[in-house]
């Protein structure tokens, strides 16, 4: 593939130190607090390999078709990613989020996750595992508007999760 025909880079770049892997996992938590799968596709590899729970996702166009079902369902998702480890273009994260299904049941939804970037920044491999808790609304604590989780807010270390 020539220069000019790379996809563009994603900044930050492997190989990762904790300042830039931190980084990477909040910007990645950001995108997918907007729940815009066009928005959060363009971080994957044309040919990214994924395993979500039980499902396996092959190339960036399937993430978004993926994506657009998973918040279909997943009604009022906030979600929190905390960096686990890292190590030159890998890095593996612990997340949890919340949401709703269309009958009013809350969840909160525990996992980690292990990805591998490519030198352009872009994820090429995602592996997650999640585990699904049915909560009361009365317990949640992921309260902020929908959309980027706001600095101030505490993370899951704080959250005691």
């Amino acid at each position: 593939m020539s220069e000019k025909n790379l996809p563009p880079l994603k900044k930050p770049l492997p190989p990762f130190n904790r300042e830039s892997a931190a980084e990477k996992v909040r910007l990645a938590e950001d995108a997918w607090n907007s729940r815009d799968p066009q928005r959060v596709s363009q971080v994957y590899s044309e040919d990214t390999r994924w395993r979500n729970r039980s499902e396996f996702v092959r190339g960036q166009h399937n993430v978004v078709d993926f994506l657009a079902r998973k918040w279909a369902k997943e009604l009022d998702y906030r979600l929190i990613k905390e960096l686990w480890a890292f190590d030159g273009e890998r890095i593996a994260v612990r997340f949890a989020y919340e949401w709703h299904d269309d009958s009013g049941n809350w969840f909160r939804s525990f996992g980690n996750e292990n990805w591998a970037f490519n030198e352009q920044g872009l994820m090429y491999e995602r592996h997650a595992c999640i585990n699904d808790l049915p909560i009361k609304e009365s317990e949640r604590k992921f309260y902020w508007p929908l959309g980027r989780r706001p600095d101030d807010h505490p993370g899951l270390s704080e959250l005691g999760f």
